[in-house]
């Protein structure tokens, strides 16, 4: 039996919109975001997965509302959802941190893994804990499609970690998934996956 995941990145807060890191941090939804939600809503009333899962974090849970109401569905909270902790990164952007320390964001671009941010999560952790949280969600609904709403950095690890791709290549070989688009993976009861698409926009007439 194979469950097909739906994976989505929440939509845009103020903090997105300026490039700046959020992790940890709660902060709410744009009204672009807002916008993103309602065509996700739209996406998931034509698309009838069976159950919806997000992150605790509101902005992902904001996100989802309106795909719950159309299904009729509650969301389900997953903890190893949410983002990771930049540490002393949360709120700032990559070029405020390399006009401070130029060797430590040099090294950041180079290898995220092996030069995280200061005080931030270790990455390899989050991967786990988010590959762990992807798994668990398979399982309970083998064979179904599942709505999955989390966030941008741990998506990307997570993919990594399932697709075989070296962790710290995160950033490269997935640059960005866009706010509100669609991620189709599959996994197996072996826990063997396989990307079907990527980045993939709910709404054709929205950037």
């Amino acid at each position: 039996m194979t469950t097909t995941l739906l994976l989505t990145r929440h939509g845009q807060t103020i903090w997105h919109a300026e490039n700046r890191y959020a992790g940890v941090s709660d902060i709410g939804l744009t009204d672009e975001g807002r916008e993103q939600a309602q065509a996700l809503g739209r996406w998931a009333a034509a698309q009838r997965p069976d159950a919806v899962w997000t992150s605790p974090l509101s902005r992902a849970v904001a996100t989802a509302d309106p795909a719950c109401r159309a299904l009729r569905l509650e969301a389900h909270r997953e903890p190893g959802l949410r983002e990771c902790d930049f540490g002393v990164m949360e709120g700032r952007t990559l070029a405020e941190f390399a006009a401070d320390v130029p060797d430590a964001a040099e090294a950041f671009r180079a290898d995220p893994v092996a030069y995280p941010f200061p005080r931030a999560e270790n990455p390899l952790d989050a991967a786990a804990r988010g590959t762990r949280a992807l798994r668990r969600i398979a399982a309970a609904h083998s064979g179904g499609r599942v709505l999955v709403v989390a966030h941008n950095t741990l998506l990307r690890l997570v993919l990594c970690t399932l697709l075989g791709i070296p962790v710290a290549e995160y950033r490269r070989v997935f640059p960005r998934l866009r706010n509100a688009a669609i991620t189709e993976l599959r996994l197996d009861e072996r826990g063997s996956a396989a990307l079907l698409s990527l980045n993939v926009p709910c709404d054709p007439d929205m950037p």
